[in-house]
Formats: C-alpha cells, structure tokens, sequence
C-alpha cells in the first residue's frame, strides 16, 4: 500500500496544509480517508479529479468532509465528459443528507446520490476494492468511526477524531503504521471524548503493538513539537509528524 497525506491540518486549515485528507493506493485503486477543508485542491496534486475509486469519510464535522460539496460539483456538472458513474462513499448514517444541507442548491433531493454511491458504517468488516477493512466506532461528540486497511499482509490503522478508548487500540493492533490524531496538548486541554493529546496517541500505539506511529490532525495553533516529544516519551518506536505531500510504503 502507499499513503499519502494530501492534508493533515486539525479543525481548520493551517497556511501550509489541508484538513484531514489521506490517500491510499494499491494495485491500481484509489481510496481516499477524508476530504476535509481545502482539500480537494491538494488532492489534483496526486490523483486527477475522476480517479478515485472510493472515499471513506471518518466523521461529519466540517474538518473532515466538507470539501465533498465541492466535489459533488466536479461530478454532477462534468465539463469534459459524461457524468461518471457514482462513486461508492462510506460514512456514518446521514451523510447523504448531511451533504444535501451543507451544499444547500442541490439540483434535486436526488442528484447526490447520482454521484456518489452512500454506504452506511456500522463498525464491521467488509471490503473496498482490493482492501481489506474494518471500522469501528470511537469516542466524539458525533458517530465517528476509525479505519484498519489490509492489504498484501501489511495494515494502516487511521484512528479518524477520538478520545482514548479500548476500539481505538484495537483497531491500531500490529499495525505497520497508525495514523492517529493528536490535537490536544497534554496538561492543557483535558475534554474526555472528543480528542487525544500527544502522550495519549503514543500511549495507545504502544499499548497497540504498532510498529510505527505518525500524528496528524494537529491544529495551528497547538505546539506540534510539544505534542510529538510527548508522544516520542510514550512509544518506543518510530513517530513523526503528518506532513502534507509525505508518502509512506506499508
């Protein structure tokens, strides 16, 4: 598998990056994890603007989907083709009328699901094109569900938004590489179920078995430094901070 973070900006853009957006690549399928604010003009950096496969949508705060109303215009207004058929999107329960509301002049109460095919997470295994995934539902203030992808007998955990929870460590078990959120700045913001801090991200990677640890959703205005040391003193292993552009090999 490859991954590459197309944005990894927590709860708003920061000037160097996208919100949350992550590529995954493998045998000629295209699966993208979020597609949050400004991320859909990185994205035309890696991929073109019809060649994804699937989009897995980890949770419906603005952070992590919004750009889907852009998108939803590439698709239903195509200017050099014919409209293409809709592309499978896994989200929580009402991501489709989510989508409708946030757009707001949809053409119909129809035309999202005319480009993109809705399917409904329940925090169970199934298969996206040559993945195979499991999701399971974490801790924030709306139905949120984490990723585990394997392929080829490599795995990528993305833990989406959470506060620390058993699911979580579960979901990043073994895994080669967990991409884990880490918002919070240990001492400073102490709000169960909603985000994990530095330290809580390496401690449940270690806690995990993981073999790798990579921080993402980091907001511009919390220490990023502050938060990877923290992480550094809880895992044993290999961290380093989400960049946009970075790719990684599992």
């Amino acid at each position: 598998m490859k991954l590459t973070v197309v944005g990894c900006s927590g709860s708003f853009p920061s000037p160097g990056s996208a919100c949350s957006s992550y590529l995954v690549e493998a045998d000629g399928f295209r699966l993208l994890l979020d597609m949050g604010n400004g991320a859909l003009g990185e994205l035309q950096r890696h991929v073109g603007l019809y060649d994804l496969d699937a989009i897995f949508l980890s949770h419906l705060h603005a952070d992590h989907f919004i750009d889907m109303c852009a998108y939803f215009v590439v698709r239903y207004y195509r200017h050099d083709g014919a409209r293409p058929v809709p592309l499978p999107v896994y989200g929580p329960e009402g991501t489709e009328q989510r989508l409708i509301a946030a757009h707001g002049d949809t053409p119909s109460d129809r035309a999202m699901s005319e480009v993109f095919d809705f399917h409904t997470l329940k925090g169970d295994a199934f298969e996206i094109g040559p993945f195979s995934v499991v999701t399971e539902k974490l801790r924030h203030p709306v139905d949120t569900f984490g990723i585990r992808i394997e392929h080829g007998g490599s795995t990528l955990a993305y833990s989406g938004d959470t506060g620390t929870c058993d699911a979580l460590e579960e979901l990043a078990r073994d895994a080669d590489l967990f991409l884990c959120e880490a918002s919070f700045v240990d001492g400073k913001e102490d709000i169960p179920d909603l985000h994990l801090n530095g330290r809580e991200a390496g401690e449940a990677a270690a806690r995990a078995g993981a073999r790798r640890l990579v921080l993402t959703h980091i907001p511009p205005w919390t220490d990023e430094a502050r938060n990877l040391a923290d992480a550094q003193a809880a895992y044993p292993g290999p961290v380093e901070l989400a960049v946009p552009g970075a790719v990684y090999e599992i």
